[in-house]
């Protein structure tokens, strides 16, 4: 495969919220998200856990680059921190322009610990705030974990 084949942008970050998100805030943060990647060529997974975003972000690297500098700009966030980025061969997350999960132990979804509705394998991570060091020092968790949702859909 020669690098002109390997045109596609990723970026991994986590960053934490000024105040927490309800759930309306959040249905209708994804509902803006989802247009605007949509026409923008971006695809990717965002999870919220009690106050902290991590997300995964994919396309051509200038468009994917300036939406993470609003990203950073926007008054909600504060804290962000850029965990992976780089090329790959294919996206991983295009069958969404932004697919969500609200891992909140106040969550509807996922409404305690317990919950059958966990994938395989999340048991490891259902205890950590998405901003711990296992995530903030190893992208492999960041992206293992994203996967993991990614994948129930």
């Amino acid at each position: 495969m020669s690098s002109k084949d390997i045109d596609l942008f990723f970026v991994v970050y986590l960053s934490a919220a000024v105040t927490w998100f309800s759930a309306k805030e959040l249905r209708d943060m994804l509902k803006t998200c989802r247009v605007n990647n949509e026409r923008a060529g971006i695809t990717g997974m965002l999870l919220y856990k009690d106050g902290n975003f991590m997300q995964v972000l994919e396309g051509d690297e200038s468009v994917v680059l300036a939406l993470l500098q609003r990203i950073t700009r926007d008054l909600r966030h504060r804290g962000l921190v850029v965990i992976d980025s780089g090329l790959k061969p294919k996206r991983e997350f295009g069958a969404w322009s932004m697919d969500f999960v609200d891992l909140s132990s106040n969550s509807a979804a996922f409404p305690n610990a317990d919950n059958d509705s966990f994938p395989d394998g999340y048991s490891e991570f259902q205890h950590m705030p998405l901003s711990d060091p296992a995530f903030v020092n190893n992208p492999e968790r960041c992206h293992q974990l994203l996967k993991m949702f990614w994948q129930m859909d």
